[in-house]
């Protein structure tokens, strides 16, 4: 599921992991607020991270300037504002997920098309599911259904990575997996019938990966959905979260047609058309704070100025 910001700190790893257990009480039991205020206060936290948190500021202009170039620049900024203000709401009620009462869990999170992902259940299956900010909490409902593995990019804080874990692995049999693990030991849990919760749209550099076009930039994307359906002889089955005014609704997608003989390439292109027309319906919930198009191809400038 979606990775958390490093949290660590700078004044040593004693200090450093007390802080970072009180901040963790502190979202949790800020948390326990009933929905309506808890996201006003997220609303203020993202407005507050608009203005301060400079360089993720200019990472969100820059891709939104890059994918929306017709787009007057007060719109683009009002879009970033608004995603920023989605973004802080979704930290603080990944707590709800992570530590509060299953009850609250099930009334907070929808599952839409619920039928589509139980038909597929003990065979190899692929949950495709981009990088929208609602995502750890439809996971988490997901986990509810049906055990899934899933992966993660590893924290430079112990205590912030502890309590990932142990969130996102409270339902349902979830196992999460860091990158450092390799991906080896998610195609065996996958061919024994454990769906992939895979966030398949970061850049993760050129290895294995292809430049299609995302909003008609080239980017890297990688091929890890069409190696491992090669591998597993997964079905695909693309799952979007989106934050709704009284909580989440998780929405599957009919599965992705087998192509015989698909190239990577294109395979690729399938998945980013994809993202974008559901980009579309919902732009402000894109992790557009994502260096998105950090990779470039060869002879070719980063955009992000770093």
């Amino acid at each position: 599921m979606s990775d958390a910001p490093d949290g660590a700190d700078a004044a040593g790893p004693v200090r450093g992991h007390w802080a970072s257990r009180a901040g963790l009480a502190a979202l949790r039991a800020v948390s326990r607020l009933p929905l309506r205020p808890l996201r006003a206060l997220g609303g203020v936290l993202g407005t507050l991270a608009w203005w301060l948190a400079r360089p993720r500021r200019h990472v969100t202009l820059v891709n939104l300037r890059l994918c929306f170039p017709a787009m007057p620049e007060r719109e683009r900024r009002r879009l970033g504002h608004a995603h920023f203000r989605w973004f802080m709401r979704s930290i603080l009620e990944r707590f709800v997920v992570w530590s509060g009462p299953e009850a609250r869990v099930r009334a907070l999170v929808r599952i839409e098309n619920e039928a589509l992902v139980r038909e597929h259940l003990g065979r190899p299956l692929i949950i495709l599911a981009p990088h929208f900010v609602g995502l750890d909490a439809c996971g988490m409902r997901l986990a509810m259904i049906s055990g899934f593995v899933t992966m993660y990019q590893p924290q430079k804080n112990p205590v912030l990575e502890a309590a990932m874990r142990a969130g996102r692995e409270r339902f349902g049999g979830a196992v999460v997996l860091s990158r450092r693990q390799g991906v080896r030991a998610a195609v065996r849990l996958v061919r024994g019938g454990l769906p992939f919760y895979y966030l398949p749209d970061m850049d993760l550099g050129v290895r294995d990966a292809v430049f299609v076009p995302f909003f008609g930039v080239p980017a890297a994307t990688v091929t890890a959905t069409s190696r491992l359906v090669q591998l597993t002889g997964a079905t695909v089955l693309p799952f979007v979260s989106r934050m709704t005014p009284d909580g989440y609704v998780g929405t599957f997608y009919p599965p992705w047609p087998v192509v015989p003989g698909e190239s990577d390439e294109a395979a690729a292109r399938r998945l980013n058309a994809f993202i974008e027309d559901r980009v579309r319906e919902c732009p402000e919930q894109y992790l557009w704070s994502h260096k998105r198009f950090k990779t470039r191809p060869p002879g070719e400038q980063g955009p992000y100025g770093d």
